[in-house]
C-alpha cells in the first residue's frame, strides 16, 4: 500500500503540522515502491548518454524528468520540449529568456544537449532524483489537501522564481505565469478574481504593491527570504481559512478539531487524533 501523507488539520495548524513531521513523512513517502522505482528509473536511463529522440520516445521517463523540475503534467508537450532543448544548445538563441519560465530554464539548463545527445554526470543525476522524490510528495499531499500542496510548492520554488539580479516586473510576470505561486499570493493577498480583466502590466503593479504591503518589504527580491517565505504562506492559510468561513486556529480549537469536537463540517472526528498519534511513528 503506498504511502499517503498525513495532514490532519487544514489552514495554518494544518500547515504547522505538516512542516513538524515533513522530513518523516517526506523519508516515509520516498521509500515506497512506486516512488522508489520511478527514481531508480531515471537514474538507471541517465547513467548512460541518452538521444534527444530516444529521451522523448521514452513517456515513462519524459513523465519523471518533468516532475524532477516541477513540470508534472506537461510532459504531452513533446514538440515543446523538444524546442527547449534545441533552444538551449543554441548560444545565440533567444527563446529561454523571451520564454521566461525558470522551471523550463532549469530543465533546459540540467538537460542542457550536445549534438542531440544528453549526458549528465552522477552528482547531477542525483540532484534530478532528490527533487523528483519531494515534487513527487507535493503532489501526494495535493491529493489530501491541495492548499498544503500550493504551500509546499511556493516555498519550494519562490526563490527560482524571484532568480538573481531579475528586475521587479520580471519577477511579477514569473509569479502571474506560475499557476500554484500565483494562487497563494493572490488569495494572500486578497486580490479581486477579476483583476484578470485589467491589463496585464495594472495586475503586476497590484502584485507588486500588494506584496511590498503585506511582507513588509522594500523591493521584490526579498520576498523570497525565509521570512518572507513563512509569512506569505501562513497569510496564505488565514485568508483562505476567512473566506471559507473557517473558525480560527486558536490551540483549543485545533485540539477540539483533531478530538472530532469540533464542527463536523471539517470533516476530521475521530480518525484524525488516530492519524495524529500513528504520524508520530513515521
Amino acid at each position: 500500500m503506498a504511502f499517503q501523507p498525513v495532514v490532519p488539520l487544514s489552514g495554518i495548524g494544518g500547515w504547522k503540522f505538516l512542516q513538524a513531521t515533513y522530513d518523516k513523512q517526506l523519508e516515509s513517502y520516498t521509500n515506497s515502491p512506486q516512488v522508489r522505482n520511478d527514481r531508480d528509473y531515471m537514474i538507471e536511463k541517465f547513467a548512460q548518454p541518452i538521444s534527444v529522440e530516444d529521451f522523448l520516445k521514452d513517456s515513462r521517463l519524459v513523465r519523471v524528468t518533468m516532475t524532477a523540475f516541477d513540470l508534472a503534467g506537461e510532459e504531452w508537450k513533446k514538440g515543446f520540449i523538444k524546442k527547449t532543448l534545441e533552444e538551449v544548445s543554441d548560444p545565440e538563441s533567444t527563446f529561454l529568456a523571451r520564454l521566461n519560465n525558470p522551471k523550463y530554464t532549469a530543465l533546459a539548463n540540467a538537460l542542457k544537449p550536445v549534438n542531440d545527445t544528453i549526458s549528465l554526470d552522477v552528482d547531477d543525476i542525483a540532484a534530478m532524483a532528490v527533487r523528483f522524490e519531494s515534487n513527487s510528495f507535493e503532489i501526494a499531499v495535493g491529493d489530501v489537501d491541495d492548499s498544503m500542496r500550493l504551500s509546499l510548492n511556493y516555498k519550494s520554488e519562490i526563490n527560482t522564481i524571484v532568480g538573481s539580479g531579475a528586475n521587479e516586473d520580471s519577477i511579477a510576470y514569473r509569479l502571474m505565469a506560475d499557476i500554484p505561486a500565483y494562487t497563494v499570493v493572490r488569495s494572500a493577498l486578497n486580490l479581486p478574481s477579476d483583476m484578470s480583466n485589467l491589463p496585464v502590466e495594472r495586475q503586476a503593479e497590484m502584485i507588486k504593491d500588494g506584496l511590498k504591503k503585506a511582507l513588509g518589504v522594500s523591493k521584490l527580491s526579498e520576498i523570497s527570504s525565509p521570512e518572507a517565505v513563512d509569512k506569505m504562506i501562513v497569510r496564505y492559510h488565514a485568508m483562505k481559512s476567512i473566506s471559507e468561513g473557517a473558525a480560527a486556529y486558536s490551540p483549543a480549537s485545533a485540539a477540539l478539531i483533531l478530538l472530532g469536537g469540533g464542527d463536523s463540517s471539517y470533516g476530521y472526528g475521530s480518525g484524525a487524533s488516530q492519524n495524529l498519534f500513528l504520524s508520530s511513528f513515521l
